[in-house]
């Protein structure tokens, strides 16, 4: 229970105390927290319920001395500079990309497994390490490339 008689002795302007103690509290929590991050963890955009509690708790222990008793505080709306914002989306981006190559290269290294098992199994061709190492060579660029690829025919043997 906030004790608003000492209050009255260690307080001198409410509004503004209460004002500097909410934007102090606010700024220690969006330091603490990324704005988004990974699944699991918490962050400012995702875990709301849990920054919410954060930020009671924060608010109660600045605000106790001023006799306030915090019941509820939530973040309705949070905007950072242009400058931060601009960090931040390319940051997303990069991480999206980053994400994109991965399953990419999952994908086409299942591909090439699964191409090459079956050439073994079907005994069409046999290939020795050297072989299958340009044939895993050739699919892989084929398969993760952002550029359009062009066949080369090859009249002879590749290695005749």
């Amino acid at each position: 229970m906030a004790d608003a008689a000492q209050a009255l002795f260690d307080v001198d302007d409410y509004v503004a105390f209460v004002g500097l103690q909410a934007e102090t509290a606010l700024r220690s929590l969006a330091g603490a927290h990324p704005y988004d991050a990974p699944d699991g963890q918490v962050s400012l955009l995702a875990s709301q319920d849990v920054i919410a509690d954060n930020l009671v708790s924060h608010l109660q222990e600045r605000l106790r001395v001023a006799g306030v008793e915090v019941l509820e505080a939530r973040l309705a709306h949070l905007a950072y500079a242009p400058e931060v914002a601009q960090t931040m989306l390319r940051r997303q981006q990069a991480a999206a990309v980053v994400a994109a190559r991965q399953t990419l290269v999952a994908g086409a290294v299942g591909m090439v497994h699964e191409a090459l098992d079956q050439l073994t199994a079907s005994g069409l061709v046999e290939l020795d390490d050297e072989k299958k190492a340009a044939m895993v060579n050739n699919l892989m660029v084929v398969l993760v490339s952002e550029e359009t690829t062009h066949p080369i025919v090859n009249a002879g043997t590749q290695y005749g």
